[in-house]
């Protein structure tokens, strides 16, 4: 754990033209901007990512060299559901992929204000349901994804209820923006704390996105969705962000639906700290800390027919 890293850390995400002094103009130089600086990152090179598709829906497919990929983390990239790409994603799902022995599929769902609500929680669907029936096995399997991508899997979870898909071993929500009506109290609390985000940054976003429907419908805001029947969550958060109270209420939202929920809040970094592991110790101590919940989740779920059986 080291000051000087976090200090400097949040030092570089200030001078950002997508932080807190940048961000929030036209989507379409956010998209360049984000797209610049996410490819001058150099993948690891044990890292192979492949373009393909479940079902209609476009993907990135990650495989990292020398793990055996026994599970599946299917994955949602994050971006305010208006920027960013399933590829561009490639770095942090395959941080998790080798960590639980998986294969990562990031999935490249339809983008704001283009494509407005359903269509990004149609196409997670529709990824997820196409994975189910090339015969992947959901014990198998892991949902996650970060920010946006993060509400967006608890929305696919829920809506993967509704229509009576059978649940993943868990699902991972990193910094999850769950609250489209922006009313968490560390949206104020945390203003200027959070080197990244701040609710003016979000207010274009949230239109775009929403259009014509209720911000705090459950498949937009699952903070205020049924999460029972879910399956077991892991959420990470870090104390500098103006989302705290978004991961904060999801895990409270999830516990009084008898669901089994992990809250893990890391102090003194910022929004999807764990992107920043090469260079953030606690970026890679929380990796770790959720792959063994992540791997119990999944050794439990795979012993569960013999259970049954006997």
């Amino acid at each position: 754990v080291s000051l000087e890293q976090r200090e400097t850390l949040d030092t570089m995400l200030r001078q950002s033209p997508l932080g807190v002094g940048g961000g929030g103009g036209d989507v379409r130089e956010q998209r360049r901007l984000f797209h610049d600086m996410m490819a001058a990152q150099p993948l690891p090179r044990d890292l192979t990512v492949t373009t393909a598709a479940l079902g209609s829906v476009p993907t990135a497919e990650i495989t990292v060299a020398g793990v055996e990929a026994r599970n599946v983390v299917l994955y949602f990239h994050g971006g305010v559901y208006a920027i960013g790409a399933a590829a561009l994603a490639a770095a942090l799902a395959a941080e998790i992929a080798r960590r639980v022995e998986a294969m990562a599929i990031s999935v490249d769902y339809r983008l704001a204000p283009e494509h407005p609500y359903p269509a990004a929680v149609d196409d997670a669907l529709a990824a997820y349901e196409a994975l189910l029936e090339r015969g992947t096995d959901p014990t198998e399997t892991v949902v996650a994804g970060e920010s946006a991508g993060a509400g967006l899997a608890v929305a696919t979870l829920v809506a993967a209820r509704e229509r009576g898909l059978p649940m993943p071993a868990a699902a991972l929500l990193l910094s999850p923006w769950a609250d489209l009506t922006l009313t968490g109290a560390s949206m104020d609390t945390k203003q200027g704390i959070d080197p990244m985000l701040a609710r003016d940054l979000f207010l274009p976003r949230v239109a775009d996105y929403v259009g014509d429907h209720d911000p705090s419908a459950g498949l937009i805001s699952p903070i205020f969705a049924d999460l029972s029947g879910l399956p077991p969550l892991v959420i990470q958060a870090g104390s500098h962000e103006v989302l705290l109270d978004d991961a904060v209420r999801i895990a409270q939202r999830a516990a009084a639906d008898d669901v089994a929920v992990t809250l893990d809040i890391t102090p003194g970094v910022p929004h999807v700290f764990q992107a920043f592991h090469a260079v953030l110790d606690e970026g890679v101590a929380a990796l770790d800390r959720a792959a063994q919940l992540l791997r119990a989740q999944l050794r439990a779920r795979r012993l569960e027919p013999s259970r049954s059986e006997s």
